[in-house]
């Protein structure tokens, strides 16, 4: 699966103000929800639960947490980088300053697996980490995760 199939683009933000782990689910499940015509409690409860299954922080920096929403038509995602970073309980310890927000359908089992390892292929480049962190705007954080499509496809 590539990012460009489920990363909502026009989503994307470059300076999210989140200073743990509660207030960033709190706000990206009402942007979510904005942008989904969904209910924003739902979301963040869905992705606060699966958080207490074990912590989303998936190293380097990176967090990806994750739910499965009734009414979601398909696999979304959100991307931001953090005004600043903060300790998120990540595997390695580090603190957190991108976020892929995935949000599947309830029935999407494969199709959810397939884009949390591509997000997750995408991050274990430490390139594109370099130039996510580096990205000036929406435009340019979107323009690195487009190229991860074109770098995978090559």
């Amino acid at each position: 699966m590539r990012l460009t199939e489920f990363v909502d683009f026009e989503s994307i933000k470059p300076a999210l103000p989140a200073s743990n782990k509660r207030g960033l689910f709190h706000l990206l499940g009402q942007l979510a929800a904005q942008r989904l015509g969904l209910d924003p409690a739902v979301i963040t409860a869905a992705v606060a639960e699966r958080e207490r299954l074990g912590s989303t922080g998936f190293g380097n920096g990176v967090a990806i947490p994750h739910g499965k929403i009734e009414g979601l038509a398909r696999v979304w995602c959100m991307v931001a980088r953090l005004a600043t970073p903060f300790d998120y309980k990540a595997i390695d310890g580090q603190p957190v300053d991108l976020v892929f927000f995935l949000l599947s359908p309830p029935d999407a089992g494969a199709e959810h697996l397939k884009a949390l390892a591509a997000v997750s292929r995408a991050l274990r480049h430490g390139p594109t980490l370099e130039q996510l962190r580096g990205a000036g705007s929406r435009d340019a954080l979107a323009a690195v995760l487009m190229g991860v499509d074109e770098r995978d496809a090559a």
